[in-house]
């Protein structure tokens, strides 16, 4: 029989070079591993940095702005010199203003006025000058006035259409036109009655009646019909006094 091969010691010694190159083998990997591990980490230290230096910027400003404000608030002071405030501030206690009245009752008085100055039973027949017109001037008044006025030696500023009015709108509007452009300061106006071409009859309603109303107002020095560029039978021509002039 061949004797056996006895086993192996278990504390054989290993060639060192083998024992070595299997101890360090994952060493490659560790090493990639921790330089990655540093990048980020330098990465993570730059954001930080960056953050603080930003947060360090706005604290900064916001430290500038308030000492700015601080500085503005104490401007007064700073040039004047100490100030002592005021233990008794002295300020009177005002009540809300209230609106002013309304002049109801001078409106109505004006009103009131307007509605007795102009009637329609007033003869003026005999204040009207017999011409083929029929022009007014008040007493006093000479003949070239009218002359004057129905040659438009005063431009007409303003005009006052009563077509389509009843007869008391007509004579109230005709009372504020007149009241109103003598307060103004206007001097010459046209209003307006038409020919009474669309009236019953074909006779002009209002002609008669403005004539009537006009010779009742104390702001009225003349008037006359209107040349045909301006209207002619359907228009008078009207001449207030100045807006100084006192009314009698």
């Amino acid at each position: 029989m061949r004797p056996s091969a006895p086993p192996p010691a278990a504390d054989t010694p290993r060639p060192a070079g083998q024992a070595k190159t299997r101890r360090n083998a994952p060493a490659p990997r560790r090493a990639s591993l921790r330089i990655h591990d540093l990048h980020d980490l330098a990465s993570v230290a730059r954001q930080l940095r960056e953050e603080h230096e930003r947060a360090e910027a706005q604290a900064k400003a916001q430290r500038e702005a308030a000492a700015r404000l601080e500085a503005e608030r104490h401007l007064f002071s700073r040039s004047v010199g100490p100030v002592t405030s005021l233990r008794n501030p002295n300020l009177a206690r005002l009540r809300h203003r209230q609106p002013p009245p309304l002049p109801v009752q001078h409106w109505l008085d004006e009103e009131r006025v307007l509605l007795e100055s102009i009637s329609d039973d007033f003869d003026v027949s005999t204040l009207l000058d017999t011409d083929d017109q029929l022009s007014y001037r008040r007493p006093g008044i000479g003949v070239e006035v009218t002359r004057r006025l129905r040659a438009g030696h005063w431009s007409i500023q303003r005009q006052l259409d009563l077509h389509g009015l009843r007869v008391d709108e007509a004579r109230e509007a005709l009372g504020q036109f007149i009241r109103h452009t003598h307060k103004i300061g206007l001097r010459c106006v046209r209003v307006v009655h038409g020919k009474g071409l669309g009236s019953p009859g074909k006779s002009p309603v209002l002609k008669s009646r403005v004539q009537r109303w006009l010779v009742q107002k104390n702001e009225v020095l003349a008037f006359v019909q209107a040349r045909p560029m301006d209207g002619g039978a359907g228009a008078l021509v009207v001449l207030l006094k100045p807006a100084n002039h006192r009314n009698t």
